[in-house]
């Protein structure tokens, strides 16, 4: 993994060490543009073949991971191709980590923006059939980031970065929760990592606010760490729980209305500050499923304190210019409300939102 200014020399110079010689960019026209083109420039200094698969936007004007975009890059892969590489954000790495693993087609990470953290993870979220849902899939063999293609990203994909970064108070702790009450597979190891990526990120929220090299580079390690402790676990529980299940009800509602999207880590920043107030709202009523945690409920209090209020949390969202509630994205209060009552069912795991829900 390298980020600094000559990031794309750093990648030919790892395709002639692992002599791979036939490259496909996977990328859409403004990830393209951004750096696709710098580094389509460093592979013909280096006498690399390359082509470029330009993903298409959907009618509404968004690239989407879905099945049309999946086979438009599988077409695009043929037996000469050596290795993929995804140029953009979130998106475009979930396209190509789908059809790495389909293909056995190692692939390189190059993010375009400091937007997610799922640039080294194992999961590939992806829409079928107008429904969410995360495939196992592979990791990147390197990654590379140039930092002038960073800084320049749009502002509103770092706030989404750091947006998912704070995500992790309500991701770990409903972890926690489902370790302490299903049984749930839990790394003490991965949460470590996760939550050591989150407090970096928070210590220096004025560095990234600010958008400069130091501060975008911090973001960018705290997110491609919390992309590691994915996939050291093998799983997304230690940044993905009750935040992650709203925000893909929300993307579903948005395409099944055709409307356009919204940056993932806008929707799990503000799904997070609304779970932190229904989280602490559902512990202080005292219904917290006493027959089925009488004798947990002190440490499911711990668990619980472990997130920020509502307030907190706001702060740091408008420090980097984040929004702060739904209807700033356009989700309605009908929606909203529907989320909180039916996102559970989209993931079999036990957050405290499903438990929230399930009246046992």
């Amino acid at each position: 993994m390298y980020i600094g200014t000559n990031a794309f020399e750093k990648c030919s110079s790892f395709l002639i060490e692992k002599e791979f010689k036939c490259v496909l960019l996977v990328a859409d026209e403004n990830t393209y543009e951004a750096a696709g083109e710098k580094l389509a420039e460093s592979l013909r200094n280096a006498n690399l073949e390359y082509s470029v698969c330009t993903i298409k936007p959907n009618k509404m004007g968004d690239v989407v991971a879905d099945e049309v975009s999946i086979v438009q890059a599988l077409i695009e892969i043929d037996a000469h191709v050596d290795v993929l590489m995804a140029v953009g954000s979130g998106t475009i790495h979930d396209i190509t980590r789908f059809c790495s693993a389909k293909t056995g087609k190692p692939f390189i990470s190059i993010p375009t923006a400091a937007s997610v953290d799922g640039f080294t993870s194992l999961g590939a979220p992806l829409i079928v059939r107008g429904v969410k849902k995360t495939f196992q899939t592979v990791s990147p063999i390197a990654l590379f980031a140039d930092i002038h293609v960073l800084i320049n990203a749009p502002k509103e994909m770092t706030a989404a970065g750091f947006s998912d970064m704070l995500a992790k108070y309500t991701s770990l702790a409903d972890w926690s929760f489902g370790r302490l009450i299903a049984d749930e597979p839990y790394c003490p190891l991965a949460a470590s990592i996760t939550k050591e990526a989150l407090d970096y990120s928070v210590e220096h929220v004025d560095q990234i606010a600010a958008g400069d090299e130091e501060g975008i580079r911090i973001l960018l390690a705290s997110l491609i760490q919390s992309g590691l402790a994915m996939l050291l676990f093998g799983q997304s529980h230690p940044a993905s729980g009750g935040e992650h299940h709203l925000s893909h009800y929300w993307e579903m509602e948005l395409l099944q209305n055709k409307r356009r999207q919204v940056l993932h880590g806008a929707k799990v920043g503000i799904s997070s500050v609304m779970l932190a107030k229904l989280y602490n709202d559902w512990l202080s009523s005292g219904k917290l499923l006493p027959h089925a945690l009488k004798d947990k409920s002190e440490k499911v209090a711990e668990i619980v304190a472990t997130i920020p209020n509502k307030e907190q949390l706001r702060t740091l969202l408008q420090k980097v210019g984040g929004a702060t509630a739904p209807e700033e994205l356009g989700i309605s209060e009908e929606l909203v409300n529907r989320s909180l009552k039916e996102a559970h069912l989209l993931r079999e795991r036990f957050t405290m939102l499903k438990c929230y829900n399930s009246g046992l």
